[in-house]
């Protein structure tokens, strides 16, 4: 069994007007050392381990569902379970 770490983030060249929003606040409380602000998504997934490979599994779930590739970028971490 696996646990799948996803991170998907709005590309670099895509506006991000909630994080604009969130930098503008952190200046209005103080906070002019943050410089810039991007939102984005965190899931965790539990995957079975199966025939397929892992790596082609989570890509697949992610452009497929979990992000939209065309305004947004992903990566993940893979950890193996380990039951004692």
């Amino acid at each position: 069994m696996y646990k799948v770490k996803v991170f998907v983030t709005l590309r670099e060249s895509v506006l991000d007007p909630q994080g604009k929003a969130v930098t503008q606040s952190l200046h209005a409380l103080n906070y002019k050392e943050v410089t810039d602000v991007r939102i984005g998504k965190y899931m965790e997934l539990t995957v079975e381990k199966s025939e397929r490979n892992i790596d082609e599994v989570i890509n697949e779930i992610c452009t497929r569902l979990l992000a939209n590739p065309v305004i947004e970028d992903y990566r993940y971490e893979v950890e193996e379970c380990v039951f004692l």
